[in-house]
């Protein structure tokens, strides 16, 4: 889980040099779902909705706008209560502070005390995450008014997540038994 989390602020391929086993193949998992979602026919489409204003920043909103739809449903695809699950995340994470890299060390106070796993099931919690995102970037992204466009296509977004889901679920469990 810890590998997985931090898998977008890892750099290189010699990983278990860096890391421990675990963790290398957390990180492994992450670079492999991003690939297949990359690939995905749904996130295409929900990407295309959004590339003629937001461009190449179209794919970091639609993980966000889906990120919105899995804490809504999270109930359907975890047995956890999110509030619980959010939690021990967030203490897991913790537990393996001096590993972190130093982006991740910086995020995760503010991902805390703003509980994001379990308010991005809120779209005002969607639109701080964007917010945020939009004044981090060094060009403009117009990712702060990307909640407009969520609203607008709310079942569009929501359909083409709800058809994704479960095929990105079913591959991450067929990569973590060829990769035990």
């Amino acid at each position: 889980m810890v590998g997985n989390f931090i898998g977008d602020f890892v750099k290189g391929r010699n990983l278990t040099e860096q890391f421990e086993p675990e963790i290398a193949k957390g990180i492994e998992l992450h670079r492999a779902i991003d690939e297949f979602t990359d690939s995905h026919q749904q996130v295409t489409h929900s990407k295309n909705r959004l590339r003629p204003k937001y461009r190449h920043y179209s794919g970091v909103i639609v993980d966000i706008f889906y990120d919105h739809f899995l804490a809504r449903q999270w109930d359907e695809y975890h047995p956890e209560f999110l509030p619980d699950y959010a939690e021990q995340v967030y203490r897991l994470i913790d537990q393996h502070e001096p590993i972190l890299p130093r982006e991740v060390k910086f995020m995760m106070p503010y991902m805390t005390k703003g509980n994001w796993l379990v308010n991005y099931a809120r779209l005002e919690g969607i639109h701080r995450a964007l917010n945020g995102m939009a004044r981090r970037t060094p060009y403009e992204s117009k990712m702060d008014e990307a909640i407009v466009d969520l609203r607008q296509s709310y079942t569009d977004f929501k359909s083409e997540f709800d058809r994704f889901f479960p095929e990105l679920s079913a591959f991450s469990k067929a990569w973590l038994d060829t990769h035990r």
